[in-house]
C-alpha cells in the first residue's frame, strides 16, 4: 500500500487541478468578477497559512532583509497577482479545458525560462539535447493548434451544469465564441504559464537566502492579497461584486484559496522526483474535459483535443530528453577524471540540478 500512495496522490492533485479550472470557470460564467476573485482566493489562502507559517516556522526563520523582502514582493507580484489576473480573463474568454491543456506547456516553459538564464543545459548534439528541442517545438505548434484552429464541435451528454439559478434556469455563459476573443484568451492563457513558470524558477534564487519554505510562501500570499485588492478595487467598484453570498462565488473562493494548497505536491516531489509529478499532468486534461462537458455543458473542439494532445507529446518529449540527460550526467560521474570532462558544444551548459 506504501509503493501505492504516490500514485494515488498524483491522480488527487490532478483532480484537485481540474476541479480548480471547472468551479472557476462555473463562477465567472455566473457574472463573478476574475479580479475580484483572485484577491479573495488570496486572502483566503493567507488567513490559512499565515498562521500555520507564524506557529511552525517563526522561531528558526532567518532575518527577512530588505533586499529579499523586494525580492519576494516582485515575484508575488508576478508568479501570483499578475498570474492567475491574465488566467482569470483567459478563462472568461475561453474554456477550463483550454487552462487545463495549457498547464502541460509549464514544465516546457520553465525549462526553457531556465536554458535562457543559464540555469539548465542544452546540448544539442546529443540525443536528450534534440529531443527537448524537438519537445519544445512539439509544444509551440500545440499551442498554435489551440489558438488557431477549432474544427468540428463535439457536445457531449449534459447531466447537470454547476451554475443554476434558484428556478434551475440555467445562466448564459459570458464566454464569447468569436475567433479573435478566443485567439485572445489562449495567448493570454500562455502569458499567464509564462509568469508562473518564471515565478518556479526565479523563487528557486530567493530561497537559497531565505529558507524558510513556509514563511516564505506566507508572504507571498499575504503581499499578493494587498497586490490583487489594489487591482481589483482600481478595476471594480461595484459592491455587489464583492459580496459573497452561500452560492458558487463562495465555493469556488474556498476551493482555490484553501483546498488547492502545494503541500501534496512537495510530498510527491520528496518521493518519486519533479518529473513523476510533472508526468501525471495530463490527467488534469482528461477530468477536466469530461467534467467540463458533462457539468458546464461546454462544447468540446476538435483543435482543443488536437492541440492538447500535441502539448502532452512535447511534455513527455522533454521529459524523457531530461531523464536521459540526467543518466548521462550520473554516468560521467561515475568516469575518470581524465575521462569524464570532454569538451562539447552547449548552450547555456551551468545545470540548475
Amino acid at each position: 500500500m506504501e509503493k501505492k500512495k504516490p500514485y494515488l496522490a498524483v491522480i488527487l492533485i490532478q483532480c484537485i487541478y481540474a476541479g480548480m479550472f471547472l468551479v472557476s470557470k462555473a463562477a465567472f460564467d455566473g457574472g463573478m468578477n476574475n479580479f475580484v476573485f483572485v484577491f479573495y482566493r488570496q486572502a483566503a489562502a493567507t488567513v490559512l497559512l499565515v498562521p500555520l507559517a507564524l506557529f511552525f516556522e517563526w522561531k528558526t526563520a532567518p532575518p527577512l532583509s530588505c533586499r529579499t523582502f523586494c525580492k519576494t514582493f516582485m515575484l508575488s507580484l508576478i508568479g501570483i497577482t499578475l498570474s492567475l489576473d491574465i488566467n482569470g480573463v483567459a478563462l472568461v474568454y475561453t474554456s477550463a479545458t483550454l487552462a487545463a491543456a495549457t498547464t502541460n506547456c509549464l514544465p516546457v516553459i520553465t525549462f526553457f525560462i531556465a536554458v535562457l538564464l543559464r540555469m539548465e543545459a542544452l546540448r544539442l548534439k546529443t540525443t536528450a539535447g534534440i529531443a527537448k528541442l524537438v519537445g519544445i517545438l512539439i509544444c509551440l505548434t500545440g499551442a498554435l493548434t489551440l489558438a488557431f484552429y477549432k474544427g468540428p464541435h463535439f457536445k457531449l451528454f449534459c447531466l447537470h451544469h454547476l451554475f443554476d439559478d434558484r428556478h434551475g434556469r440555467t445562466l448564459p455563459s459570458r464566454t464569447s465564441s468569436g475567433g479573435e476573443t478566443w485567439i485572445k484568451g489562449c495567448l493570454l492563457m500562455l502569458l499567464s504559464n509564462t509568469f508562473w513558470g518564471l515565478w518556479l524558477v526565479l523563487q528557486g534564487l530567493v530561497l537559497k537566502s531565505y529558507p524558510s519554505k513556509l514563511l516564505f510562501t506566507a508572504l507571498q500570499c499575504l503581499l499578493s492579497t494587498f497586490q490583487s485588492f489594489a487591482i481589483a478595487i482600481g478595476v471594480e467598484r461595484d459592491p455587489e461584486q464583492w459580496r459573497l453570498g452561500w452560492n458558487l462565488r463562495l465555493l469556488a473562493v474556498a476551493y482555490c484559496g484553501i483546498v488547492v494548497t502545494y503541500y501534496l505536491q512537495t510530498w510527491v516531489i520528496g518521493e518519486k522526483g519533479p518529473v513523476f509529478l510533472a508526468m501525471s499532468t495530463p490527467l488534469n486534461l482528461i477530468f477536466t474535459i469530461f467534467c467540463s462537458a458533462f457539468l458546464l455543458c461546454q462544447i468540446t473542439t476538435t483543435g482543443s483535443l488536437l492541440g492538447g494532445f500535441l502539448l502532452i507529446v512535447g511534455l513527455y518529449t522533454v521529459l524523457w530528453g531530461k531523464t536521459k540527460e540526467q543518466g548521462m550526467m550520473k554516468d560521467e560521474n561515475r568516469l575518470p577524471p581524465h575521462q569524464a570532462h570532454k569538451p562539447c558544444t552547449e548552450f547555456n551548459v551551468v545545470s540548475a540540478s
